[in-house]
């Protein structure tokens, strides 16, 4: 891997206040941080954003390594919570080198501007969960790729009337035992952030009190069911839409269904109800986006909802189980016109949010980053650039293009590469 510089990058003279971990100031920045951007320096040390006025007054220290960021805006690194595969790889893929193609497709979301992902499982017969599930684990982010935060199961206990992509021959309920099914349908549920179900079937209720109470984010999605029906899963401690819009009712001004989440009365105060939305340009009309921002901007939490494809030429790919054909920006299961899955990266949905809904450029970032880590309940490390927090960031130019993504403060993609070379390090190194 060949080692470059940033421009503007400064060795200053050895610091040895408190650490013997150097300190690096970023400048000439506009940083988000408390909703809005703002012009000012970040410092970073062992990985941590530091508070300049205890660095300055406390310890008497000042800056190691300088990164002049020539004026372009420095945020949270994004967070996707929704992502099947990329790059060639489909997560759902019943082999034993899963933890190879996770680790593939991480390294290469980099260049998005992802620094922390839940690798998404679609609907899949029992065998290929146990198979897949124990060999992706929670793990930091690094020079190696982008940090996994636990997997996404969306499927198998979904709606058949609104399963979209999913096969219907793996589609399993709660009616039996309740949460034993789902348990001896995934075989374990370690590491797992994210479980996707249709509120309406049978049971589902005490099926998401247990795995809210296992520390697990109830999704509602691919579901047909009322807003009574997601009032109660909300109630039940449900917090996460899947994909709005796409794969459950329409709205209806005399039941609005899961959509009606968005201004329900109903929701248990000091809760938020997140919804997760793919703004490509193809799954959601901009019109339907508008409203949606527009009624509960503070929910709204981009995802990519990329599969295997992402990434690559048109053609014929697959999602789990199912033969996808990419054509243009568009991907559908083969022979039919049933969306499945996109190729949009993070990157792109947060430009598409700016441009189609007009709003600011803190909002389209903070729904890739701040509000998805709100979701997930880390937003104490990441997600915002809060003292304390991990220094995982992407820099932007002011259309929102990918520039460079850090993780602990580490350079660990850029785009100023040198000729035939597809990855640079830490210019520190």
């Amino acid at each position: 891997m060949t080692r470059v510089a940033l421009p503007g990058l400064q060795i200053m003279p050895s610091n040895k206040s408190v650490s013997d971990a150097p300190i690096i100031q970023f400048t000439d920045c506009h940083i988000l941080r408390d909703h809005r951007l703002q012009r000012e320096d970040l410092w970073v040390r062992e990985g941590k954003i530091l508070n300049p006025e205890k660095l300055f007054f406390d310890e008497k220290g000042f800056a190691d390594v300088q990164i002049d960021c020539k004026g372009s805006i420095l945020a949270p690194g994004f967070i996707d919570t929704q992502i099947n595969g990329a790059y060639g790889f489909d997560f759902s893929s019943a082999t034993d080198s899963v933890k190879l193609g996770v680790s593939s497709v991480a390294r290469k979301l980099l260049s998005t501007g992802v620094t922390s992902f839940c690798p998404t499982l679609v609907t899949s017969p029992p065998s290929v969960y146990h198979q897949v599930i124990p060999q992706i684990e929670v793990q930091k982010g690094g020079p190696e790729g982008a940090g996994v935060l636990g997997l996404h199961l969306e499927g198998p206990f979904i709606s058949r009337e609104k399963k979209g992509a999913h096969p219907e021959q793996h589609l399993r309920t709660f009616a039996q035992r309740g949460f034993p099914d789902l348990l001896d349908t995934y075989g374990s549920l370690d590491n797992v952030a994210i479980v996707t179900l249709a509120p309406e079937l049978q049971r589902s209720g005490p099926v998401i009190q247990e795995l809210v109470q296992r520390g697990i984010h109830v999704s509602l999605g691919h579901s047909v069911a009322n807003l009574v029906q997601a009032e109660t899963a909300v109630s039940h401690g449900a917090t996460f839409i899947t994909h709005l819009f796409n794969a459950m009712l329409p709205f209806h001004h005399r039941d609005p269904g899961i959509v009606g989440l968005l201004t329900s009365d109903r929701i248990p105060s000091g809760r938020c109800v997140f919804y997760g939305m793919i703004a490509d340009g193809i799954h959601t009309n901009p019109a339907a986006l508008r409203i949606a921002y527009r009624a509960h901007p503070r929910g709204l939490v981009l995802v990519s909802d990329g599969i295997a494809a992402l990434g690559l030429p048109p053609g014929r790919h697959f999602l789990g189980q199912q033969e996808v054909v990419i054509q243009g920006l568009q991907a559908h299961l083969a022979g039919t016109q049933t969306l499945s899955g996109s190729i949009a990266t993070m990157d792109m949905c947060v430009r598409h949010l700016h441009q189609v809904t007009e709003c600011s450029v803190e909002a389209a970032l903070e729904a890739a980053s701040l509000h998805p880590a709100q979701l997930l309940g880390i937003e104490g490390s990441k997600g915002a650039l809060n003292y304390g927090a991990d220094a995982d960031l992407v820099l932007l130019d002011e259309e929102l293009n990918v520039e460079a993504t850090y993780i602990a403060g580490e350079l660990v993609w850029t785009g100023s590469r040198t000729q035939g070379d597809g990855e640079t390090g830490d210019p520190r190194l």
